[in-house]
């Protein structure tokens, strides 16, 4: 009979005993041992972000992967890094013992040809990045020793920022886009993306009961662990409006009277759900054309498959014919570009552009000195007047070039330097 190794080998070696039975695998035992992923193993749909993960492992010796739950954050590592060993630091086990000594238990899992390792829900154990920052200054010149996954913004930020400056690249992880969808196993097309949302658990099956289950775990269990004292069915019912005046403009005192409370609260609340990626506040932007400008942001649910589980929408029929139809539709193009765009360009911000007599830009994409106008209709795009009134808008911006983007087929030239496209034409597009 093969005798069992014990704990104090176990660690030392940073092996699992399953894994001389267990081929490609290492399984975790009594949660301390490390997992690894088979080099065989692939993600079922290849993302966007892996060529840029592996710009900053080459660049920084430690990279910080920032995502909402169950974005991929562990696939995306450990399918770039498959010989890398994992530790999950969420495992009671694996917390118990790095929060005695974070520094034994890193450098003892480096020993030998260990190159580097992946670190998951770091912000569990706080003591980890002093640790981290140590070994890092004895030899700066090695790269992508420390890959280092978590889902709280706030913490995670904090605690890297005052011990990891100057020495973590920060790669924020998007739910999936219709790029990353469409060539994948198995195949799904736009509109799935657009009615599901880009969680791969979401895509794979039963959309509105995953989100169901997503929701009750993130408020009932993620926030409290972050320390956010909230009442789950108050900020259910938070979401819930924020659905129903989706894309609109922020106006926090107006939902603190529909929910008793004081637009401060409003304002606390949405800062935690904007930090744990669950909505976008896209800033207006400014320029000084002589206008009345809106000034309020713009306020987005980010996926879409959480703003048609909240509208109690389960097919793109429901979803066309619900007064919401056009607002989730700039919602799906929107966040498309902005994840994409993000990798392509990491420089670029985002806004949107409105003056008080209703002239809109509905994002404009700035790249430096350079701006984009992108116009997004759940109709045929091609009209003579939203053509105009976008034109006028480019100018007021200084945008050299403008899009609308729809559901139609192709690609129309309206107007020099205005063009209407489908967005379906070419998911690796960007304007």
């Amino acid at each position: 009979m093969e005798r069992r190794p014990s704990v104090s080998q176990r660690i030392r070696s940073g092996r699992s005993w399953g894994e001389k039975r267990l081929r490609g695998y290492q399984w975790e035992t009594s949660g301390l041992d490390i997992g690894s992923i088979s080099s065989n193993m692939r993600a079922m749909w290849n993302r966007l972000h892996t060529a840029r993960f592996k710009t900053l492992a080459r660049q920084f010796p430690a990279v910080l992967i920032l995502g909402p739950r169950q974005v991929g954050k562990t696939t995306l590592a450990r399918t770039a890094f498959p010989k890398a060993p994992y530790l999950d630091l969420e495992q009671p086990g694996l917390r118990q013992l790095f929060t005695n000594d974070p520094l034994f238990q890193i450098e003892s899992r480096l020993s030998g040809k260990t190159a580097r390792l992946l670190l998951d829900e770091v912000q569990c154990v706080p003591d980890v990045f002093a640790a981290l920052r140590g070994l890092i200054d004895r030899d700066r010149r090695r790269s992508g020793r420390f890959i280092l996954l978590g889902s709280a913004q706030p913490t995670l930020i904090r605690q890297v920022s005052e011990s990891l400056a100057g020495r973590v690249g920060i790669l924020e992880l998007d739910p999936l886009t219709v790029a990353e969808v469409a060539p994948g196993t198995p195949r799904r097309k736009w509109t799935d993306v657009w009615l599901r949302g880009g969680f791969p658990d979401a895509l794979r099956g039963d959309f509105r009961e995953w989100w169901e289950n997503y929701l009750r775990t993130y408020l009932e269990r993620d926030l409290p662990q972050l320390g956010v004292q909230a009442d789950p069915l108050f900020l259910r019912r938070l979401l819930t409006m924020l659905a129903h005046a989706q894309s609109g403009m922020l106006n926090a005192s107006s939902l603190g009277a529909s929910l008793g409370v004081s637009h401060h609260t409003i304002a606390r609340h949405l800062d935690i759900l904007e930090q744990t990626y669950l909505i976008r506040r896209l800033p207006p932007y400014f320029r000084n054309v002589g206008k009345r400008l809106v000034k309020a942001p713009k306020v987005y649910l980010r996926d879409s498959g959480l703003l048609h589980h909240l509208l109690n929408l389960s097919s793109l029929d429901d979803v066309r014919n619900h007064p919401v139809h056009g607002a989730s539709w700039e919602t799906f193009v929107l966040e498309d570009i902005i994840r994409r765009e993000k990798l392509r360009h990491p420089q670029a911000q985002f806004f949107f552009w409105r003056t008080a007599d209703g002239a809109e830009i509905d994002l404009v994409i700035e790249r430096g000195s350079t701006r984009v106008a992108v116009e997004i209709k759940a109709g045929r795009g091609d009209k003579i007047h939203a053509a105009r009134v976008l034109e006028r808008a480019m100018e007021d911006v200084g945008a050299k070039t403008g899009w609308i983007l729809d559901q139609a087929d192709g690609t129309d030239v309206l107007r020099p330097g205005l063009s209407r496209r489908g967005f379906a034409a070419e998911p690796e597009w960007l304007p």
